[in-house]
């Protein structure tokens, strides 16, 4: 599994569990009138195997911030930002806030997570090394995978039938404001706000109809009509970057992380394990009893993680 598909994955556990448990006192809904209680709705969230993962994500998350604090391990705005942005490149323009959005994800959520990442990755640093020689082998091995296709910049207004897209198409060539008429037309919620911008793209990240007509469009031409399941698109290259070959020198920051996560994807359970198994973690709900075994004496040295502590609900993380 990729970093961007573990890193999702954690997130919609982590967070639909939040969900869960983040209601008020009081009632979580009513049925014609008739409300469901919070404690009903405790109860039963309690006995389930969500309850207990999302204890156990809450304390993991609680630990990972103590090794830090005790390690003197910091991560910046700017480290966490450029992370999130490597992994948007693997979305076209608008994919990574729907995919968000889907999930019932916020840009928190995701920072939280980061910020665990790069903790991770600094705690275990000691123990990952990438040579040169590796960093070679793997791009002759696969040099394939790092050639950058021809892409193209583009905007879009996307509208329901041909006659408002021939409208709009002669608005656009009569000399209106693409951005304008992408704000009032444009049924796309991902880009018609931002003047229809779709950002840039390679091939086949697009329906087929339009990938055609964006890759074979002249520089500022406004398109035709162009029919997609999704309505008719009118069409605006700004940008075209020719494709590119992959050299060593331009591959090694991504052959030396995708050679760190190698190394470091087996390292990190039995370090939070090892975590967990030095902590004193006291949960004060009888539905939890024994998911957290308390360490023996010689197993708690001093210089461990400080104890961590768990409510008898799980409280809403910020991951």
């Amino acid at each position: 599994m990729s970093k961007v598909h573990r890193l999702i994955a954690g997130l919609a556990v982590v967070v639909s569990g939040a969900m869960l448990s983040a209601c008020a006192a009081g009632s979580v809904a009513t049925v014609n009138g008739e409300p469901i209680s919070q404690s009903s709705f405790d109860q039963k969230l309690e006995g389930t195997p969500m309850a207990r993962t999302v204890l156990q994500q809450l304390v993991q998350d609680v630990l990972i911030e103590q090794y830090a604090k005790n390690n003197n391990i910091s991560v910046s705005d700017q480290e966490i930002t450029d992370r999130e942005n490597q992994l948007k490149q693997n979305f076209p323009s608008g994919a990574w806030d729907q995919m968000l959005k889907a999930r019932g994800l916020t840009e928190n959520d995701v920072h939280a997570a980061l910020r665990e990442q790069i903790i991770l990755d600094k705690a275990l640093a000691k123990d990952v090394k990438v040579t040169p020689a590796q960093i070679k082998d793997y791009f002759d091995k696969n040099r394939a995978q790092f050639d950058k296709p021809e892409q193209v910049t583009a905007r879009h207004i996307l509208v329901p039938n041909l006659a408002l897209a021939a409208k709009v198409e002669a608005d656009l060539k009569s000399g209106k404001s693409f951005a304008d008429e992408a704000k009032q037309y444009s049924t796309d919620p991902g880009s018609k706000d931002k003047g229809g911008d779709l950002g840039t793209f390679k091939r086949g990240q697009m329906v087929p109809a339009f990938d055609k007509a964006a890759f074979s469009l002249p520089i500022g031409q406004v398109s035709a009509p162009v029919k997609s399941p999704f309505g008719y698109h009118i069409i605006q290259v700004s940008a075209r970057i020719p494709a590119q070959k992959a050299t060593l020198a331009s591959a090694t920051s991504q052959i030396v992380e995708t050679l760190t996560q190698q190394q470091e994807a087996p390292l990190i359970q039995p370090f939070l394990q090892n975590l967990q198994s030095k902590a004193v973690v006291v949960t004060t709900n009888p539905a939890f009893a024994g998911l957290f075994p308390t360490p023996m004496a010689s197993e708690a040295p001093a210089s461990s993680a400080p104890a961590a502590s768990a409510a008898a609900s799980p409280a809403p993380s910020s991951t």
